[in-house]
């Protein structure tokens, strides 16, 4: 084995066994950490002089200090692992076996369960929860994870592979959350966005509304007639299609010319920004109700 490779290989970063199997003592590994050349960044896990600690650095290292306890990284350092994030999360979620007990350390979080082999995976020599795994359960932590989840199947994995994840996982810690982002993502007519928009209407006392409103050749999702405000409804775009995108576009340019004031909502603004939206749809009212008939 030969030091120089092993770091290109794993972004600076090294075991104490890899750097004896390079032949390098463990009296000259202490020595380099003590006069600053070498840095320990977990027991026996060591970044060599020269190089940065990156977020690929960090969470290998993480993963390098409890490989033998058949450590998996999962959550948000998965997705960031497969590339379904810029950054790694300040903390390295680690899951290790049921059986096992181990002490965390700072900038490693641990969980115990034992994962399904068909959700691990290894990725650059560094094991990972496979993406739909990641994807799922990193959706439901960061902010706005539908708008992440709906990126990820849009670039990074289908969604049949995610909907067998779920029923993988049905009744472990989440699976609920998971079950409500996959019901939105899997609506290709987007009747769960509309049911959402108008139950947040129905909350805010604001009537007038029709589902449906004819309107030349088209139907618009939900109309104020009297007010003529068009509201559209967006469900998720990793299943819009070109040629549904150039029809709702124009839809909205008829509306437009017929003297229509039109409002998009997708469903992660209805989902994650409610009360934004209603304040929208009562300025956009108020504002119809002041023009000339």
């Amino acid at each position: 084995m030969v030091l120089e490779r092993v770091l290109v290989r794993q972004a600076g970063v090294v075991t104490l066994a890899q750097a004896r199997a390079c032949g390098i003592s463990a009296d000259t590994v202490r020595r380099r950490v003590r006069a600053g050349a070498w840095r320990e960044l977990h027991p026996c896990v060591y970044l060599v002089g020269g190089h940065r600690l990156t977020d690929e650095a960090r969470v290998r290292a993480a993963w390098m200090w409890a490989r033998a306890a058949r450590a998996v990284v999962t959550g948000p350092a998965a997705a960031y692992w497969h590339g379904m994030m810029d950054r790694a999360p300040a903390a390295v979620e680690l899951t290790l076996p049921r059986a096992v007990h181990r002490k965390s350390r700072p900038g490693i979080g641990l969980r115990r369960r034992d994962l399904r082999p068909d959700d691990v995976v290894e990725r650059r020599e560094v094991t990972v929860a496979d993406a739909p795994l990641a994807a799922l359960e990193t959706a439901l932590v960061v902010p706005r994870g539908s708008v992440f989840l709906d990126r990820a199947l849009q670039r990074h994995v289908r969604f049949p592979a995610v909907y067998r994840c779920y029923c993988r996982n049905i009744g472990r810690h989440g699976s609920a959350g998971m079950h409500r982002l996959l019901v939105a993502a899997a609506d290709r007519a987007d009747p769960a966005a509309e049911r959402l928009l108008v139950t947040l209407l129905r909350r805010a006392g604001i009537g007038g509304w029709v589902l449906g409103y004819p309107f030349g050749p088209y139907r618009i999702d939900l109309a104020f007639p009297v007010e003529r405000v068009a509201i559209e409804v967006d469900g998720w775009a990793w299943h819009i299609d070109a040629e549904r995108f150039r029809t709702d576009r124009r839809k909205g340019n008829s509306l437009t010319r017929g003297g229509w004031d039109l409002l998009r909502f997708p469903w992660h603004t209805l989902d994650g920004e409610p009360a934004a939206c209603i304040a929208e749809v009562e300025a956009t009212l108020a504002l119809a109700r002041r023009r000339p008939a």
